[in-house]
């Protein structure tokens, strides 16, 4: 089989597949809404706070209850119903945002009762719901798609992924700018309402778990660890992007660079994050057509170290424009390491184990997205807002030295060998 053929010329077949439809549809209106909660409640907590430190320690807080059940989640997301999970689980996303929708009602006066308090529970809430939520989600979508296609629908759903992280905090900011924090957080109660009856939209056959009865639930999940550590690629690829995004993003440190570097408000701060989205979907459209099947591992070091290259630039502008174009160039070369690393996790993966597997994953993920939340909050607080996150630019070219020279095997990755 010709992979230029299969990978090129049929970019759009698994787009076909009515449940794949479906389901890329709820992962972008459920990705839209908690990209939507996140950038309120950044701006809302320091806006009422004014402590740099408290966008890191939100981050902590998503974080924890996240790492902690991801492996407990993996193993049910192999014995139990990945639909049914991901439904129940989007329904406790819907109350959370319904709890920070109540306590934002300046009616109730919220803030002046109880303090911050309230909203970290919430968050807290949303870190325990998104461990259970990404192993089934990656499970799922390898169990509706077919084998020859996994490549391509990793692709498509980074995709999908990253148009609703353009929409999403774009929307949010202009939302939060111009009617209130009452809308915006009404507008991420709606959209999670509609992603749960999407996701009751999706047909799909359970498929029959592989259990070994003699095995324990903590020997089953130490099944998926050690399927991971044993595998150079998978291994490798993790743990480059954990570091990478851990020590490099910038994120959470946006309202501190929205509001007093660059001097914009939060329609400024909804564009600054949605940047490094609409960097993504530039290359998700271009990997779409040329999917990085060849010199995959090289590649992918290379884009990582573009981005670290990308982030000390961004910590060095003062023009909002400039900022945004590196901000959307940091986005592009972080997109190919989702892509590659989505088709690791389904190619060298068998289903039976793929919801431990992902489980893994999310750790890796969390760590970097979440606990580097609270790293950047933390180094911001005690190196300064622009050190910090030149520390964070240097430290991942620093990392991808280390991989390219310790993953041999990721470094020579050809994905085109495991389809």
């Amino acid at each position: 089989m010709n992979p230029k053929k299969l990978f090129s010329n049929e970019a759009f077949d698994v787009l076909k597949i009515d449940n794949v439809r479906y389901f890329l549809t709820y992962r972008f209106v459920m990705t839209c809404a908690t990209m939507m909660q996140s950038i309120v409640i950044g701006w809302q907590v320091y806006s009422l706070t004014k402590n740099v430190l408290l966008l890191g320690v939100i981050g902590l807080v998503e974080a924890v209850p996240q790492v902690g059940i991801a492996l407990f989640a993996g193993h049910f997301a192999d014995i139990w119903d990945r639909k049914k999970i991901i439904q129940y689980t989007t329904i406790l996303l819907l109350v959370g945002a319904g709890i920070l929708l109540a306590y934002s009602v300046p009616e109730l006066d919220c803030y002046t009762r109880f303090g911050i308090f309230p909203m970290f529970i919430t968050i807290f809430l949303t870190g325990f719901v998104r461990g259970v939520l990404m192993p089934a989600h990656t499970a799922f979508l390898g169990q509706i798609v077919p084998r020859d296609k996994l490549t391509s629908a990793a692709t498509w759903n980074s995709t999908n992924w990253q148009l609703a992280a353009v929409i999403g905090p774009a929307f949010g900011g202009l939302l939060y700018g111009f009617s209130g924090v009452v809308p915006a957080y009404s507008g991420v109660f709606i959209l999670y309402a509609f992603a749960i009856y999407l996701i009751s939209r999706v047909k799909s056959q359970r498929v029959a778990p592989v259990i070994n009865t003699d095995e324990n639930i903590f020997e089953r999940i130490s099944v998926g660890v050690r399927y991971v550590f044993k595998n150079q690629v998978l291994l490798g690829a993790f743990s480059l992007d954990m570091f990478a995004v851990l020590f490099g993003d910038a994120v959470a440190l946006l309202p501190v660079f929205a509001s007093d570097i660059l001097k914009t408000g939060p329609e400024g701060l909804g564009v600054l994050r949605a940047a490094p989205a609409v960097g993504a979907i530039l290359m998700s459209v271009y990997l779409a057509f040329n999917p990085p099947v060849n010199r995959s591992g090289r590649k992918l070091l290379w884009c990582v170290a573009g981005f670290g290259l990308a982030i000390i630039a961004f910590a060095l502008s003062r023009n909002f424009y400039l900022s945004a174009f590196l901000l959307l160039l940091s986005g592009s070369f972080d997109n190919m390491s989702v892509v590659v690393r989505g088709s690791i996790l389904q190619l060298y993966t068998p289903d039976e184990v793929r919801g431990r597997v992902a489980a893994v994953n999310s750790i890796f993920i969390g760590s970097s997205n979440e606990i580097g939340t609270f790293e950047s909050g933390l180094t911001a607080k005690y190196m300064g807002t622009i050190p910090s996150v030149i520390f964070g630019g240097c430290m991942t070219l620093l990392i991808v030295g280390i991989a390219s020279r310790k993953a041999p095997k990721l470094r020579k990755l050809e994905l085109k060998d495991a389809v």
